[in-house]
């Protein structure tokens, strides 16, 4: 509702402006917090997948390499486990020797005791050998070699 405001000029005579009307802001105006919330949302939606990494694994090429379609168990073995013997099961980095419990612990539970191994095409085929006999020793049925089809660089 307008607020009706009294005149200020004494005498009231000609020279007086008449009643002035001015409007209380009620209100909360939002437009201003909604374009700040958007370019903050904007902002969020570019940094995002820039904060996910992976483990740097350099796939060997093979012709015939298919998508592996479900929910797997993968071990991945980086370039660098030549130094550290570092190995990263599920995301989780695990050494070399505690490989076989972690995967046992692992495979209690599931009925499907397939494992897919990502190494390193830097790699030797000896270290890939020690990886596979570690998990072989955990109980692991099959153990898939993950590759990249030709091209894909």
């Amino acid at each position: 509702m307008p607020k009706v405001l009294p005149s200020t000029a004494p005498g009231g005579g000609r020279m007086t402006r008449g009643r002035r009307v001015s409007t209380t802001l009620a209100e909360i105006n939002v437009i201003p917090l909604v374009d700040v919330m958007l370019v903050l949302l904007i902002i969020f939606m570019v940094t995002a997948p820039m904060l996910q990494r992976g483990i740097e694994v350099r796939l060997p090429v093979t012709s015939r390499s298919q998508e592996i379609a479900s929910e797997r168990v993968f071990v991945d073995v980086p370039l660098s486990f030549k130094n550290d013997g570092r190995i990263f099961l599920a995301k989780e980095a695990v050494r070399l020797e505690v490989l076989t419990e972690r995967v046992r612990q692992l495979m209690v539970n599931r009925a499907d005791k397939h494992v897919y191994l990502r190494i390193d095409r830097e790699l030797f085929v000896q270290h890939q050998m020690d990886v596979m006999d570690r998990l072989k020793a955990a109980g692991v049925i099959d153990v898939g070699l993950v590759t990249e089809p030709p091209g894909l660089k």
